[in-house]
């Protein structure tokens, strides 16, 4: 394992906060993929999780976004973190949300809930990502408005960095909705899929197999609803060893 230094710490709600940690020069990984991080115990023994790297694969540093469980064994902890502290850091990454678990297409969807924006947060800041597609829609589905802010924040700062702007053009395009409080685009994203309310938005056709390609991250209600709706519209599930129309991250959810 990595031990390595935390740079910075931001809190959005009382149950979600993202940080920042320095990188290792051997640590590689694609943009989309998680890793093991996590805190030493008094016994010396790591206590470990799961996380998406919200960070693109060229940045110098490793970002994560994360939920706060109040009695949860690492997040009751890991929410208290302050730059100068010390996270430990598994060596290798994987994962199923990668550009190379599709095949072809013209417009990629990234659909996320809750935390489940991390692996998106890294794909639409990957070059890459803008030379395979023409269009690329970033969907955040949140119970409040406060939890779509490091959504908001991340579209803003990626947009005025000068170079992915250049890259990026008019390609991607950001659809937010909420599900308990007032908003203009109130529902889950499911719903708002089946009703038309998503590509009217956005500007695009209904989903399409033929045209289009789609990463899901978020909770379990969520992926299995979609996982439904797209077996039903013909797109195929992909994997990084067979690609495919959409796929989803099966390690972990929410």
């Amino acid at each position: 394992m990595y031990q390595e230094r935390v740079l910075s710490a931001r809190h959005y709600t009382d149950n979600l906060f993202s940080f920042e940690i320095t990188r290792p020069d051997g640590f590689r990984f694609r943009s989309g993929e998680f890793t093991m991080i996590g805190l030493e115990q008094e016994d010396g023994k790591p206590l470990l999780r799961a996380y998406s790297i919200a960070s693109p694969s060229w940045q110098e540093k490793l970002e994560f976004f994360s939920i706060k469980v109040p009695n949860g064994p690492l997040t009751s902890k890991l929410q208290s973190i302050q730059a100068g502290d010390k996270i430990v850091l598994g060596k290798k990454s994987t994962g199923t949300l990668v550009l190379d678990a599709l095949t072809p297409g013209k417009n990629l969807y990234l659909l996320s809930t809750g935390t489940g924006l991390a692996p998106f947060a890294s794909i639409i800041r990957d070059p890459e990502t803008f030379e395979r597609y023409d269009n690329v829609v970033l969907t955040h589905t949140c119970r409040t408005v406060k939890e779509l802010n490091y959504g908001k924040d991340l579209m803003a700062a990626t947009m005025s960095d000068e170079i992915l702007q250049q890259i990026i053009g008019d390609k991607l395009k950001h659809f937010t909705s909420v599900t308990r409080e007032d908003y203009p685009f109130k529902g889950r994203i499911t719903n708002l899929i089946e009703d038309g309310t998503l590509a009217e938005a956005v500007g695009l056709p209904d989903l399409n197999p033929e045209t289009d390609r789609v990463m899901v991250c978020g909770s379990m209600g969520m992926l299995s609803d979609l996982k439904e709706l797209f077996d039903s519209k013909g797109f195929v599930e992909g994997s990084v060893s067979r690609p495919g129309q959409f796929v989803y991250e099966k390690a972990f959810v929410e």
